[in-house]
């Protein structure tokens, strides 16, 4: 167990959307931790400076991999470069906070978990929406029993547009990079195993996403072990926004988290009724989230405390992503 006063020192590798979310919230706003160096291939020094002061700052991850001041490291490189980086974070005995998937191969993700288990490294992958105060919020509900016994699921989860083709040809396409976070989402509400999964899905918008061998659009069903399930849709582009909605069914009451609008004024006239259209990103929808989630597990690497995501989690939600892909294959149920 490490010292409580002791502030944590950290290394992140990796500038992206996600990399400076983490850094930022690291830098201001998460306790007890000390932004000591930052690593990115492609950005320049200078311009990290200017945006971020005088933090030690290289194009070579190896410099904080290899620093023995660094207790924990923060990977949010792309999904290509997850494994080598945390072997030698691994090697190097840092505790790891990682950008999810942790691998696209079910036996890579479980060789390097076993992998941290035995060298006493602590690993935690990014499934943020857990973290989101409306959707712990609902999954407090449904522990304490509130709503009764829960019969159905529904998550909805779409993206206001189509990432790049060249991002979806690295991604591990859509159950691995998008569906994942919904399937860990219906573990973490239910908490109880899932039996089987059928996927469906197809190309309704956009032939170069089948070309680069995806779908952009999905329907997920999950039979939990007392019969009970879950439905996921998921779409890659709605035009409206970014469509963040769950709702749980119980036998003595319904729990609803709608979207997060622009603002919360509603205009009444002879047209109809007008809102605020959803917030158009999952930077904004998630920002909360984001710093819980880092805030939670720097906490319980200084306390000596469980990870709020366990290793069982990891390999359940990557399971579950491998299964829908190879429903959707087959056209069949996967029993699990």
């Amino acid at each position: 167990m490490m010292n409580k006063k002791k502030s944590l020192q950290i290394g992140l590798i990796g500038l992206g959307r996600m990399g400076r979310t983490h850094l930022r919230h690291l830098i201001s706003q998460v306790k007890g931790v000390n932004v000591a160096a930052v690593a990115d291939l492609v950005c320049r020094k200078e311009d990290f400076n200017n945006e971020f002061g005088e933090i030690p700052f290289f194009n070579d991850a190896q410099k904080i991999l290899e620093n023995p001041r660094i207790d924990v490291v923060v990977i949010t490189t792309p999904t290509s470069t997850h494994k080598p980086l945390v072997e030698k974070a691994i090697h190097y005995r840092k505790h790891i906070f990682c950008e999810k998937p942790l691998d696209l191969s079910l036996e890579v993700t479980e060789e390097l978990l076993n992998k941290a288990a035995s060298a006493g490294v602590k690993l935690m992958l990014g499934f943020n929406r857990r973290f989101d105060p409306d959707f712990m919020q609902a999954q407090q509900s449904v522990a304490a029993g509130k709503i009764g016994r829960i019969q159905i699921i529904k998550i909805t989860n779409r993206d206001p547009t189509i990432p790049s083709i060249e991002f979806i040809k690295t991604s591990g396409g859509m159950f691995m990079d998008f569906s994942i976070h919904d399937l860990d989402m219906a573990r973490f509400i239910m908490n109880k195993k899932i039996v089987e999964i059928y996927a469906k899905g197809l190309v309704f918008m956009d032939k170069s996403v089948e070309e680069a061998g995806d779908i952009d659009t999905a329907l997920i069903t999950l039979t939990f072990e007392d019969g009970s399930y879950a439905v996921i849709d998921n779409s890659r582009k709605a035009v409206y926004g970014y469509d963040q909605r769950l709702e749980i069914f119980g036998d003595e009451g319904m729990i609803l988290v709608d979207n997060n609008l622009y603002h919360q004024n509603i205009l009444y006239d002879k047209n109809g009724i007008h809102k605020a259209l959803p917030l158009n990103n999952f930077m904004a929808r998630f920002e909360r989230s984001y710093l819980k989630e880092m805030q939670l597990f720097t906490e319980a690497i200084q306390s000596g405390l469980p990870l709020p995501v366990s290793h069982e989690d990891i390999m359940a939600a990557t399971t579950l992503a491998y299964a829908a892909q190879k429903s959707l294959q087959s056209g069949m149920p996967v029993k699990l």
